[in-house]
């Protein structure tokens, strides 16, 4: 097998050709690039099998691959490596044939290197190239990605009820009775979903789905009741925008 790697840290790529030697002896050769465009010049210009592309580079962004190759010539695997999962959300709805949050663990590649040779063998490349390709141009997804202890999680946004903020850290209640703490702030979550119709903040510490809210109460101060019967206070400049909204829904 043949593996580029298009990343501008050098210890990244560095560490990655060191894993690779020591723990995926299937890789004959390996390609290096410090920018997404000398990456592309290596990729028209020799048979690569997998694609290791980091997503935030100077200059152009790893999500901009398909700007300057034809989908149409392209006969390797993606994985992609980043120290920030809030890409997932766009390079993640099965796609690319992983996705590595940095720093990268052996262990983790093999895993990905054995899923990518999986697929090669499957001929299943071009059908989820597209998908990935449209999956990059649209600000639609159906999934969270969420950095856990040991590397991230993709949850479905049908399956959460509301976040709840925790200090520097945000709840997530989902069904199924599960709940999960993560190290982000409800800011940087909120600021996702905010855009999504059927979220909404009625109170700077909770974000809930509207999916799942069973009864607005107008005592004792507002609050909402979810299905999974947590009461949500609504704060009292968010009164008048809770009653128009749920004018709308009705």
């Amino acid at each position: 097998m043949k593996v580029l790697i298009i990343d501008d840290e050098n210890k990244a790529r560095s560490l990655l050709q060191t894993i690779i030697r020591e723990c995926c002896p299937e890789i004959e050769t390996v390609f290096e690039a410090s920018n997404l465009l000398d990456g592309v010049a290596i990729l028209k210009s020799n048979a690569i099998d997998v694609l290791f592309l980091d997503i935030e580079m100077p200059q152009h962004s790893g999500l901009e691959l398909f700007d300057f190759i034809d989908i149409n010539s392209v006969n390797f695997e993606i994985i992609f490596t980043t120290a920030y999962s809030e890409y997932a959300i766009k390079a993640f709805e099965f796609s690319a044939i992983d996705y590595l949050l940095k720093p990268l663990r052996p262990n983790k590649v093999k895993e990905a290197i054995e899923k990518a040779q999986k697929s090669l063998q499957q001929n299943q490349l071009q059908q989820r190239l597209l998908e990935l390709k449209n999956s990059l141009s649209s600000d639609k997804f159906s999934k969270l990605a969420l950095p856990v202890e040991d590397g991230v999680l993709f949850v479905k946004l049908e399956e959460i009820f509301l976040l709840e903020a925790d200090g520097m850290y945000t709840n997530f209640h989902l069904t199924k009775n599960r709940k999960i703490l993560i190290s982000k702030p409800m800011k940087y979550f909120s600021d996702l979903l905010e855009t999504k119709e059927l979220f909404y903040k009625p109170h700077r510490s909770y974000l809930v789905n509207l999916k799942y809210l069973q009864k607005v109460v107008k005592k004792e101060g507002t609050y909402i009741e979810m299905e999974n019967e947590m009461r949500i206070p609504v704060s009292k400049e968010k009164k008048e925008e809770l009653n128009l909204l749920l004018q709308d829904l009705q």
